[in-house]
């Protein structure tokens, strides 16, 4: 399907269109559209120049804005590998240009990819050859300008809500870290956004596992077990549903059983069903408050391939002993929120829930940045009998990513 980019007109400042709210309300609005590829597209995931042949299920850019009093906040997830840092920028750029607020600031932005294998080539090393990006650069600009006009049209959209929470585990039987079977984070955690007459604006899912169901054996477009789980959801839910993937590097994996489309909507539905049978215990926050801090930091790349990949132009991003990136770390209310700027280990998620209050605590993985696996340095040492070891090491940036990237989490969630 071929993305219809919106026209767009920005003489004026938008303004949110319900204007009777009450004083010190919390203000919530969401929206969606899909993102779907063309057919014959390169496919991400698994082995590259593999290609498109039909579309199974949709993919879709999902976002959600709150806003109370001058603090103002959107939440961004995309059916897709994983947008790189200078992607998500330009959908930053792009929601705040469309929005014109001063209060609709890039920084407060936060993009994440949910990682499924079924969707387009958005990094470029699944092209044709390694030296020939299999990005659609005409896909990105109008993928780019749908996930900006969600931001924009979830802005108008606010109206008074409020926000819920609830918690549970998952995936027992079905998700295993293949490489530490004892280290997995099989939290469930959810955000629910009504409005004053209970209705559903909005829910947040939060679960950790690779949507690769259907890799390198299906050549559909699909959202995996992600695209079943909306799809089930909103059977039985009003509003939009946006699922946040959690902490899968090191490697976090479900069990593909014969990888037929069956089995994924299976077990979508099954997460689906214990999201629905977790809500009715659903606690109010008690405050709407929001609190943000962001930093951008360069990472140090170690690995060679990055390098190479960015100055052959396979990779559209600078490259050579650092990369810049950027985390974030958020409140609403009681809830806090950490993001991971690419596949990092049960452990680093297990690590930033420990720094957390006693609220509901969210892990969103490859959040504001697709950079790889961040793994553990004693997966990178020279006798590790750390299975999967050398692959995982070829595609992280290099051995000193993961201690810099637990400091940057202690010092975003630390900071008075």
């Amino acid at each position: 399907m071929v993305i219809i980019a919106s026209i767009l007109f920005l003489n004026c400042e938008s303004k949110p269109k319900n204007t009777k709210n009450p004083i010190n309300a919390v203000l919530v609005g969401a929206s969606s559209s899909t993102i779907n590829p063309k057919i014959g597209m390169f496919i991400a995931g698994d082995k590259p120049n593999r290609r498109f042949t039909g579309i199974h299920d949709s993919l879709y850019a999902k976002a959600v804005v709150i806003r109370k009093e001058n603090e103002l906040l959107a939440l961004v997830t995309l059916d897709c590998i994983g947008l790189l840092y200078p992607d998500v920028d330009k959908i930053r750029i792009r929601a705040s240009e469309m929005i014109n607020d001063s209060l609709m600031l890039p920084e407060r932005i936060i993009v994440a990819s949910n990682h499924v294998h079924s969707g387009p080539d958005v990094v470029g090393i699944w092209g044709p050859s390694q030296l020939e990006s299999g990005v659609d650069s005409v896909y990105m600009k109008e993928m780019i300008e749908v996930a900006a006009l969600q931001v924009k049209k979830a802005f108008e959209g606010m109206r008074p809500a409020k926000i819920y929470a609830a918690s549970g585990e998952f995936g027992e039987g079905w998700v295993n870290n293949i490489c530490e079977p004892d280290e997995i984070d099989r939290s469930l955690e959810l955000i629910q956004f009504t409005d004053t007459n209970g209705e559903s604006i909005a829910t947040m899912t939060n679960f950790a596992c690779h949507p690769t169901f259907y890799d390198a054996v299906q050549n559909e477009v699909s959202a995996d077990y992600v695209g079943a789980f909306y799809n089930h959801l909103s059977k039985s839910i009003d509003g939009e549903h946006l699922f946040f993937q959690g902490a899968i590097g090191g490697w976090v994996q479900p069990e593909k059983e014969d990888q037929s489309f069956e089995v994924g909507i299976k077990r979508g539905e099954e997460l689906s069903a214990e999201v629905q049978r977790l809500l009715p215990g659903k606690s109010e926050l008690k405050n709407s408050d929001i609190q943000f801090r962001n930093e951008v930091f360069e990472l140090p790349i170690s690995n060679s391939g990055w390098a190479q990949l960015a100055a052959a132009g396979v990779i559209k991003r600078d490259i050579d002993s650092t990369t810049t990136t950027e985390m974030a770390w958020f409140r609403i209310g009681e809830a806090e929120f950490i993001t991971h700027p690419g596949e990092t280990p049960p452990a680093y998620s297990f690590k930033s829930k420990e720094m957390m209050g006693d609220g509901p605590k969210f892990v969103i993985g490859l959040g504001l940045d697709a950079m790889g696996y961040i793994l553990k340095p004693e997966y990178f040492e020279p006798e590790t009998d750390l299975p999967h070891a050398a692959y995982l090491t070829r595609m992280s940036p290099g051995k000193e990513a993961g201690p810099i990237v637990l400091s940057k989490i202690e010092k975003l969630i630390k900071t008075p």
